[in-house]
């Protein structure tokens, strides 16, 4: 299916293209071109600044996994991964890893998350039966991360207020998004969660799977009844110390476990960190190739035409379409993070921090992923080139989610 789209964005983007060129817009293909050849360098840069990251954190993993503290935290969350990943075996240490990306993403640490989900992806390769093909752990896996929940989006977050700033608004509470972007990314997650297991046939009507969602459930009413009342400055200060203060502990607490049970912590470090060089350099063409595709399908303008296209069927059948004005964020977040990021300081822009479309486009882009990036980089990382049904899954989560962002949105402040 990814090489279908891929194909497809590539001559889609060259037919909308030629339709301009026909039109009078003799530049067109030179943009397109430009547009082309920046996405080659930044699919690169890309690559090479996980270099460090990846060496950091996977050397940090090396000692957390001699010190046996990563087959620890899996045995903590054993039952429910033993429901939602039946296909990993009992003690390996793939589960780990999983227990260490999603703590990673729930805190927003991007930088953590990505080496620590390439670690994981790396270790259910060595279970895999099929190396070129998507294990169904593997395909769980990564829906569960173009849909994974974060906390708080300290980000999105920091944006509304610095613009908020700029517009003159005296006591505007950047954080006010908080709660409805927190519920509208969990629904994401059950969605993704929801539609994996129905294809695995996976039955998640069980005792451990439960627990975790309602625990979930009672996480977000604790944080929303702790950190709420909270001015801005003081929120944001709090949320920085929550996510650093939490991972730099769990750094500390491995070497310090380590040195305990006399592990050689820089023996360890350095074996791990030797690892992520290779890891990185191997996504280079995975990546480039995506962020290609991509670049003709927006530089080409068909994301223009899908828009004007979506608000002409909504004010056609009648609905409210106050919400249009955000929905950019939403399509373009599953293609490029920092689009989808420009896009939203556009919409706060022209329509203000405060106004609804401006409030729902933050919604969105807090609790979207960017879908098409997750699967280049992590089936880069081990060569899976048949993804099976992980893009429908990830797109189907990215879908439910944009329509419950809306809708929470509109529940909120409509």
């Amino acid at each position: 299916m990814l090489n279908f789209v891929w194909v497809a964005f590539i001559l889609i983007g060259f037919v909308a293209a030629l339709a301009q060129l026909l039109q009078g817009d003799t530049a067109i293909f030179a943009r397109v071109l430009s547009a082309l050849f920046d996405s080659a360098k930044t699919g690169f840069d890309v690559s090479i600044g996980l270099v460090g990251i990846m060496c950091l954190w996977l050397g940090i993993m090396k000692i957390g996994e001699r010190a046996g503290l990563i087959d620890l935290f899996a045995r903590a969350l054993a039952p429910f991964f033993r429901c939602v990943f039946p296909g990993i075996p009992k003690g390996h240490p793939a589960g780990g890893s999983i227990v260490m990306n999603f703590s990673a993403n729930l805190l927003g640490l991007d930088n953590a998350a990505t080496p620590l989900g390439l670690k994981a992806m790396r270790e259910l390769q060595e279970i895999n039966p099929n190396k070129a093909v998507a294990s169904d752990p593997m395909v769980m896996f990564l829906v569960l991360n173009t849909a994974g929940i974060t906390l708080i989006p300290t980000s999105v977050i920091a944006i509304r207020q610095s613009l908020a700033a700029e517009q003159g608004l005296a006591g505007f509470n950047g954080a006010d998004i908080f709660l409805p972007t927190l519920i509208a990314t969990f629904i994401s997650f059950c969605a993704g969660l929801f539609a994996v297991a129905w294809v695995q046939r996976i039955q998640l009507l069980r005792a451990p799977v439960l627990v975790f969602l309602a625990g979930f459930i009672g996480l977000m009413a604790a944080l929303y009844a702790a950190l709420s009342g909270l001015p801005p400055e003081q929120l944001a200060q709090t949320v920085g110390l929550l996510g650093s203060g939490v991972i730099f502990s769990l750094i500390a607490l491995f070497v310090a476990v380590g040195a305990w049970r006399g592990i050689d912590c820089y023996d360890s470090f350095v074996e791990g960190a030797k690892e992520g060089f290779g890891v990185a350099l191997q996504i280079i063409p995975y990546l480039v190739a995506m962020l290609a595709a991509i670049s003709v399908f927006r530089s080409s303008g068909c994301m223009g035409y899908l828009l004007g296209a979506i608000e002409a069927a909504v004010r056609w059948v009648g609905l409210d379409a106050d919400f249009v004005p955000a929905l950019p964020v939403g399509l373009m977040k599953t293609l490029s993070g920092s689009g989808a990021r420009g896009l939203m300081v556009d919409v706060m822009t022209t329509y203000g921090v405060d106004s609804f479309p401006g409030k729902l486009a933050a919604i969105i882009q807090g609790s979207t992923e960017t879908t098409f990036y997750v699967l280049a980089v992590y089936f880069g990382s081990v060569g899976i080139t048949k993804t099976r049904y992980a893009l429908a899954g990830g797109l189907i989560a990215d879908a439910v989610g944009l329509i419950g962002a809306i809708l929470i949105g509109y529940a909120f402040y409509h």
